[in-house]
């Protein structure tokens, strides 16, 4: 039965490759390459209208991490997390989360490196990474999009559910590790 699903699971994915457009070109008669190079066309035109929106946050969280404000803002924070237990090594990587996927990862393998994957604290920032979103980022790309400028509470609701999201984890974590 093993082997039946790993079988499987290889297959999976080329065959729903080339099985939809196949479906697509002898059940429904769409023209398939057609719709691909149109579907191309419009996913360029969104690509070159969010781009400036890209770059705001990048730049925006280059001068975050630059400024020191990132540290300040740890600096801050740690007497009231070490308080609730909540280890202050997983706060650089659980604020940087709603900034950046990726940075927010390179410093969760920091804490691979230095504590193991297995240890509370890298299995915390593992399930932190995993419950919140990177918010700042989203909010550029799909509000650039769609050429959004009233986020009205957009913002403020996704870092209240980041918040729920990591003290969520640490809870978890903590039952079960």
């Amino acid at each position: 039965m093993r082997e039946l699903a790993n079988s499987a699971s290889n297959w999976i994915v080329p065959l729903l490759i080339l099985g939809i457009p196949l479906y697509a070109y002898a059940v429904k008669r769409v023209r398939v390459y057609e719709s691909f190079i149109e579907g191309a066309k419009e996913g360029f035109t969104i690509g070159v209208r969010i781009m400036p929106y890209l770059v705001a946050i990048l730049v925006a969280i280059g001068m975050f991490r630059a400024s020191g404000a990132m540290d300040w803002l740890v600096w801050v924070i740690r007497p009231v997390v070490s308080w609730a237990g909540f280890p202050p090594e997983a706060l650089p990587s659980s604020l940087m989360r709603s900034l950046s996927g990726s940075a927010a990862f390179a410093m969760s393998s920091e804490i691979f490196k230095v504590n193991g994957p297995d240890s509370f604290i890298g299995r915390l920032v593992s399930v932190i990474q995993g419950s919140t979103e990177t918010t700042f980022y989203v909010m550029a790309v799909y509000f650039g999009a769609v050429a959004v400028r009233k986020t009205r509470y957009t913002l403020a609701a996704s870092l209240i559910t980041d918040v729920s999201g990591i003290v969520a984890a640490y809870v978890i974590c903590r039952l079960l590790f």
